[in-house]
């Protein structure tokens, strides 16, 4: 059977507000495009990716909107994208970490969407693709929608008003004045293999700066919540990093819960525990090498490692930097 790309609905209601907020025949304009007219009421439901891209360019065409993409980018937020990946993405360590779960679950978002890290240099570059889709007209409002997730993504770690320093488009594009104006500093490129944003990649061992942007969904299972067992965890497990009992065994006898129910509460929201005591251990070590002048490998013994190469290769994979990197980095900044 042929594949058939599919796209969010919530990815065409920034488009559709716009058109609203005009005047604009939204619903006559979704029928000729053979989409839902009450598309509202079916955001979280897939949608063909074709003729979304139709309505998007019908629309920009017919009612004179200049640079439409970067518009109802504009309007995306956050909380947009799938519960499961913002969960994923709150409860993330480090923006690489965060970066790398949305670049896993990029397929939930859109059918055919893939998403990379590559390094260039002091930089990092987040990809994303359409699959087989290579050539097709009106690629630049997809891509105005891929690239401004993983610029919400990294503010959730540097800061609402961060800017990458570059946005690029597999497409052929020319940001209008306006749109310039709106994203001063940044370089715009067109015509490249893949949509992207630059980064530098000493963000990447950026901590989260809150779970605010992130409102749990409390399931029917019985308290507490899949996202309460996260958090606390998250409170409890430091206690125990230095007495050598963070195996999954010895923390569920702890905590009162058996082994298989917090296993299947994590994986309600994708987590495994490796995940969270990762996550435990690299918070208590960044802590002591950005507040404190304790050895590197005390900071291992009390990060709950009991070989300091083993702490080193595991730190590196939360920040992309070593411990002493980081060190030096935090005090810099």
């Amino acid at each position: 059977m042929a594949d058939i790309p599919l796209t969010r609905g919530q990815f065409l209601l920034p488009f559709v507000s716009i058109l609203d907020d005009i005047g604009a025949p939204t619903e006559t304009l979704l029928e000729r495009s053979r989409l839902p007219s009450s598309l509202v009421e079916k955001s979280d439901l897939y949608l063909p990716l074709l003729p979304a891209l139709r309505f998007v360019e019908t629309a920009q065409r017919t009612q004179g909107i200049a640079d439409f993409g970067f518009l109802a980018a504009q309007r995306l937020h956050f909380s947009h994208m799938r519960e499961k990946t913002r969960a994923l993405i709150a409860h993330s360590p480090t923006l690489l970490v965060a970066l790398r779960h949305a670049c896993y679950w990029a397929s939930r978002e859109d059918t055919i969407l893939s998403m990379w890290i590559e390094h260039d240099a002091d930089h990092v570059r987040v990809c994303s693709r359409l699959a087989r889709t290579s050539g097709l007209l009106h690629l630049k409002y997809a891509q105005w929608i891929q690239n401004i997730f993983p610029i919400h993504i990294v503010r959730q770690f540097a800061g609402p008003d961060w800017m990458p320093t570059a946005i690029a488009f597999e497409s052929s594009y020319a940001p209008s004045p306006a749109t310039r104006a709106c994203w001063p500093n940044v370089r715009f490129l067109s015509g490249q293999r893949a949509a992207w944003i630059s980064l530098p990649i000493t963000l990447l061992g950026l901590p989260n700066r809150s779970t605010s942007s992130f409102a749990p969904h409390h399931d029917d299972e019985d308290t507490p919540s899949a996202y309460d067992i996260v958090d606390l965890l998250k409170l409890m497990l430091p206690a125990y990093l230095e007495e050598g009992t963070t195996a999954l065994a010895d923390i569920s006898e702890i905590a009162g819960v058996s082994t298989r129910t917090l296993q299947r509460k994590l994986a309600h929201v994708g987590l495994s525990y490796s995940e969270i005591l990762d996550t435990v251990r690299y918070e208590n070590a960044s802590r002591l090498l950005r507040d404190t002048d304790c050895r590197i490998i005390d900071v291992a013994f009390s990060s709950g490692y009991a070989d300091p190469a083993h702490f080193s290769r595991a730190f590196r994979r939360m920040t992309g930097m070593t411990p002493r990197q980081f060190r030096d980095e935090s005090r810099l900044g």
